[in-house]
């Protein structure tokens, strides 16, 4: 794919960033399921204030690269909306890869600033990213850490950050990125 191509793609995605959300409330409870299985992230289930999962966000690029995923967000167990991940990138990165991602909001001031409209993380943000071995590692920042007994990192309020914490959950694909930006994102209410 030429460099135009790829510029031409990423405008794009940016564009479709504020096209109307899906509509449909679509079970997701295979992606919270496997959150919930992660000792590491089961505790943010019952404590966090509410969270937005996202089952599938695709992420590709060849020195410019995108991002984009369509999730729900919950409070109470139940969904109050709808949400668009998009996100563009710049810098060395070359590939593509599938992942599920979860936002916990630790409380109703973190909530209400993401349910605001559109929200981004900036460059500094990082995920924790996990697997269904329970192993983890703060992406960008270079610690890691796993969920085995003894971590004072696996409790619920461990990893706030502005009260937000985000995990993902690779599916697959191959994609080395070492990109600038931040993720940003689309609500809309549950009508």
């Amino acid at each position: 794919m030429s460099l135009r191509a790829l510029v031409i793609a990423a405008a794009a995605l940016v564009a479709t960033s504020n096209v109307a959300l899906a509509q449909k409330v679509e079970d997701q409870s295979e992606t919270i399921g496997l959150f919930k299985g992660i000792p590491q992230v089961a505790p943010y289930f019952g404590s966090a204030y509410g969270y937005a999962v996202w089952d599938r966000i695709g992420r590709g690029g060849m020195g410019i690269g995108g991002a984009r995923g369509r999730g729900q967000v919950y409070r109470g167990g139940t969904v109050t909306g709808f949400s668009t991940l998009t996100d563009v990138t710049f810098g060395a990165q070359l590939g593509g890869q599938a992942y599920r991602q979860v936002i916990f909001f630790q409380n109703q001031a973190a909530f209400d600033k993401f349910v605001a409209g559109k929200f981004e993380f900036d460059a500094s943000a990082s995920a924790v990213a996990v697997t269904a071995s329970a192993q983890a590692s703060a992406g960008t920042q270079g610690a890691s850490t796993s969920a085995g007994a003894g971590n004072p990192n696996t409790g619920a309020a461990a990893g706030y950050v502005s009260g937000m914490q985000t995990f993902t959950m690779a599916e697959g694909g191959l994609m080395y990125a070492a990109t600038i930006g931040g993720q940003r994102y689309n609500y809309k209410p549950v009508k």
